[in-house]
């Protein structure tokens, strides 16, 4: 399975460019899974539905399943959080697992980037950052640039990385 990263600061693309490069590589035949990073408590479940019940009764895990999908959720407690390295295990093998977040891990990863959130670049501090997707020309870049609705273009660079194309 290859994995490659997608980061940024708050509000400077990840999430639109992950769902867009998904569609992209999708398109070209190949299988995808995501890894999305929270920084804070979040709740994939809804107060009243009968796996929030379960999961407030102090059950560990719980596991919602349905003909067309299923989930597990897992408690953590006062446990640590687990490493990307360890989730990743719990995946199905796909060809790519595209990573948003995560980005002190040492894995390979584009930076997203808007002048809008007038956040510095990680690229220029981060060895792992090898492009740069942004909405304007940055100037001295050592790597390589995008424009961030370059999403085929994004794509076959990812995909080159990675040596899936």
């Amino acid at each position: 399975m290859k994995i490659y990263g997608v980061v940024g600061w708050k509000n400077s693309g990840k999430t639109t460019l992950v769902e867009r490069l998904v569609t992209e590589i999708t398109a070209r035949g190949l299988t995808v899974s995501t890894v999305k990073h929270a920084h804070h408590t979040f709740d994939v479940d809804q107060e009243g539905k009968d796996s929030f019940r379960h999961r407030s009764a102090g059950a560990r895990e719980v596991l919602l399943a349905s003909r067309n999908r299923w989930a597990l959720m897992h408690e953590m407690h006062d446990d640590t959080e687990p490493s990307l390295s360890e989730l990743l295990q719990k995946l199905s093998s796909v060809d790519l697992v595209l990573i948003e977040g995560y980005k002190r891990d040492n894995h390979a990863k584009l930076e997203a980037h808007r002048a809008e959130t007038k956040q510095g670049l990680l690229a220029s501090k981060d060895q792992t950052v090898s492009a740069v997707a942004s909405n304007y020309v940055v100037a001295g870049l050592s790597v390589p640039q995008f424009d961030l609705d370059d999403v085929t273009g994004i794509a076959s660079y990812i995909l080159k990385e990675v040596g899936l194309e």
